[in-house]
């Protein structure tokens, strides 16, 4: 069946993934962003995502989308955690390869060369996203100790620098910009 946007007198099929800025953290690493609202033909969604080396995008999850990481320049590393075998999967990704995180599991993205540029493709026309620190920074001191018996005041310490949503990291003034080796990855096979 025919989808009606593609049946309108006017229909845009082409658009520009590079207009709209969903998140900036410097002038070197930001994310812009090409969704089903801003381009009605597109029945999926992209977050167009350049980094510097050592700027990771942060531990997060999705709800209801499975996403593909496709790398354009640089290498990245991408990590998911495996909830069927508790471990992470972890690749090193150069230009022209792929990664996918299944919905709902934990991933991350770091940069391991700087002009690192990717696409993150989804399967909706917009993800649901849980970050990482948002889950450290509002799950209650008291709730950690009871359930794994952390300190509260270290916890609380701990996540104290955590703010706000951290979606490229670190953050500016962290001083934590190297790349950590055992997150080099294997390469990923054909």
């Amino acid at each position: 069946m025919m989808d009606a946007v593609w049946q309108a007198p006017d229909v845009t099929l082409a658009a520009d993934s590079t207009r709209v800025l969903n998140y900036e953290r410097d002038p070197h690493n930001y994310i812009t962003q090409l969704f089903g609202n801003q381009f009605p033909a597109i029945r999926n969604g992209i977050f167009n995502v350049h980094l510097s080396k050592g700027i990771i995008v942060q531990p997060h999850w999705h709800t209801n989308v499975t996403e593909t990481v496709f790398v354009i320049d640089g290498e990245v590393v991408t990590s998911v955690f495996d909830p069927f075998t508790q471990r992470p999967l972890i690749y090193r990704l150069k230009p022209g390869q792929v990664s996918v995180f299944p919905k709902g599991w934990f991933h991350w993205i770091l940069a391991v060369t700087d002009r690192a540029h990717f696409l993150t493709i989804f399967d909706q026309p917009t993800p649901d996203i849980v970050y990482g620190s948002d889950f450290l920074r509002f799950t209650p001191k008291e709730v950690m100790n009871r359930a794994y018996c952390v300190n509260e005041d270290v916890y609380e310490k701990a996540v104290a620098p955590i703010r706000e949503s951290v979606i490229l990291g670190p953050p500016i003034g962290c001083g934590q910009h190297q790349v950590n080796s055992p997150w080099q990855g294997r390469e990923p096979q054909a």
